[in-house]
C-alpha cells in the first residue's frame, strides 16, 4: 500500500510552522548571498568576454536575489500567507524581465554583434553553480512543500533553474573555448530566456509543484483532494511526494 511522506490530513502544529519559516528564511539568505557573488563575477566576466550567455546568467543571478528578497519580505510579516500573491507576482515579473533583456542581447549577437571570447572564469563559475544550486533548491523546496508555501516553492524552482542554466552556460562556454563556436554563446542565452519565460508563467499562475497550500482548519476532505490532484498531475516530484493509493 502506497504511503505519503507528508500527512496533509492534519494541520501543522504552530511550533513546526515556526521551524519551517525560520528554515526558509535561512536558505533564502544563503541564496541571496551566493547569487550576489555569482552576479558580480558573471557580469564582470561576461562584459570582458562580450558573452551574452554570461551576462544573461549574471542578470538571472540578480533576479534570483530579487526573488529571494520577495520571499524574505513575505516571511518577515506576521501573516506570510497574506503576502504570498504579491511575492509570486514579483517573481513572475522578474523572470519576464530577464527573458526580454537576454533575448534582445542574444539576437543582437547572432545578427552581427561582437563575438564572445573564451572565459575561463565563466567556465569555473558555471561548474561551481552546478554543485551549489541543487542543494539550496532542494532544501528550500522541501521546507516550502511541507509548509504549503507556494512562493517558497516558486523561489526554490528559480534556484533550480539556475542549475539548468549553469549547465547550458557551461556547454556554450566550452564549445566556444574548445571549438571556436562563437554562435554557441548567444544560442545558450536564448535557451536561458526561453526557460525564464516558462518559469515566469508558472509563478504567475502559482503553479508551484507539490505546494497544495493546506493550512489549519482546511479539513480532511480538502487535504485528500489535494493529494489526489497532486498524484494525478504531470509533475514527477508530486507523484513521488503524493503517490496514488491502491
Amino acid at each position: 500500500m502506497a504511503t505519503s511522506s507528508v500527512n496533509l490530513s492534519a494541520p501543522l502544529p504552530a511550533t513546526r510552522r515556526a521551524v519551517l519559516s525560520r528554515r526558509i528564511r535561512f536558505f533564502v539568505a544563503a541564496t541571496i548571498t551566493y547569487n550576489i557573488i555569482e552576479a558580480v563575477v558573471a557580469l564582470s566576466a561576461g562584459t570582458l568576454a562580450s558573452s551574452s550567455a554570461l551576462i544573461g546568467f549574471g542578470l538571472d543571478s540578480l533576479i534570483e536575489v530579487s526573488s529571494a528578497v520577495s520571499v524574505a519580505w513575505q516571511f518577515a510579516g506576521q501573516d506570510p500567507e497574506a503576502r504570498e500573491k504579491t511575492a509570486l507576482r514579483f517573481i513572475a515579473f522578474s523572470f519576464f524581465a530577464l527573458a526580454a533583456f537576454v533575448a534582445v542581447d542574444a539576437v543582437r549577437a547572432l545578427l552581427g554583434g561582437s563575438e564572445a571570447q573564451t572565459s575561463i572564469v565563466g567556465i569555473v563559475l558555471a561548474a561551481v553553480s552546478l554543485l551549489v544550486m541543487p542543494f539550496l533548491s532542494w532544501a528550500q523546496r522541501r521546507a516550502g512543500r511541507e509548509l504549503g508555501s507556494r512562493s517558497a516553492v516558486a523561489d526554490s524552482k528559480q534556484t533550480l533553474l539556475c542549475t539548468y542554466l549553469s549547465g547550458v552556460l557551461l556547454i556554450g562556454l566550452l564549445l566556444n573555448a574548445t571549438l571556436g563556436w562563437a554562435w554557441a554563446d548567444p544560442i545558450a542565452a536564448l535557451v536561458i530566456a526561453a526557460v525564464a519565460v516558462k518559469e515566469g508563467f508558472d509563478a504567475w499562475r502559482g503553479d508551484s509543484c507539490c505546494a497544495p497550500n493546506i493550512h489549519a482548519g482546511d479539513g480532511v476532505s480538502r487535504a485528500d483532494d489535494a493529494v489526489r490532484a497532486a498524484a494525478d498531475s504531470s509533475c514527477s516530484c508530486c507523484k513521488e511526494q503524493f503517490p496514488k493509493s491502491g
